[in-house]
């Protein structure tokens, strides 16, 4: 062990009891120390800001804003922060979108205790950290590409539409995520005709039951 500072740590995840669980494992570390605890992904970003942690861990699923929507703003805003993703779903999608993001590693809460400390170190290395699925779905995403001569396909919707289809998910009314979002009302609407546009979807319920399949909101 170095006389080097440890590693501070941000963890995000709306379970609390998940948060204890993994707060555990990293406190474990010598050179890991976890230094602020956030239940969804704006208040995140809020202690991101306040606390600046030299690695950010983040779970996919949370209120307000998911791990991927943070990922993308912490990328952008403070880019001296390193990400990974923590989460339960071994899913090739959200595991391109992770990387998108600007996430170094993409670790399964299934294999938490034997992953997640390497993934830190491996991380705070500068070096990729990639579970053994996560490994073979880019090779095979790579080699498929490759042989059809194709690029990464483009996202659906933007991220501001993104955003504003998981709050519509979450019940909030266009007046409440313009006040979140600090835009107009009006905006707000034109963003979710161009999503029911765009979807092919009807009303706000289809755009919920969409917000749950593609991982926005849990069930």
């Amino acid at each position: 062990m170095n006389d080097a500072s440890p590693t501070r740590i941000l963890l995000a995840d709306d379970h609390a009891l998940v948060r204890r669980g993994v707060r555990l494992i990293l406190d474990g570390e010598p050179d890991l120390t976890v230094v602020a605890e956030a239940a969804d992904g704006a208040e995140a970003l809020e202690l991101a800001r306040e606390h600046r942690p030299d690695l950010a861990i983040l779970d996919i699923a949370m209120p307000r804003l998911t791990g991927l929507q943070a990922a993308r703003e912490l990328s952008r805003t403070l880019p001296e922060i390193r990400l990974l993703v923590l989460t339960m779903y071994d899913n090739e999608q959200f595991f391109f979108e992770a990387l998108a993001a600007g996430a170094s590693g993409y670790v399964l809460k299934s294999v938490a205790d034997r992953d997640l400390v390497e993934a830190c170190h491996a991380t705070m290395r500068g070096e990729p950290f990639l579970h053994p699925g996560a490994v073979n779905a880019l090779v095979h995403n790579y080699l498929d590409l490759a042989r059809d001569g194709r690029t990464l396909p483009a996202k659906a919707i933007t991220d501001r539409e993104e955003q504003i289809l998981k709050l519509v998910a979450e019940g909030h009314t266009s007046q409440q995520i313009a006040d979140m979002l600090v835009i107009s009302p009006k905006t707000v609407e034109r963003h979710r005709a161009n999503l029911l546009a765009k979807l092919g979807l009807k009303d706000r319920l289809e755009l919920t039951r969409y917000a749950i399949r593609v991982g926005l909101i849990e069930p």
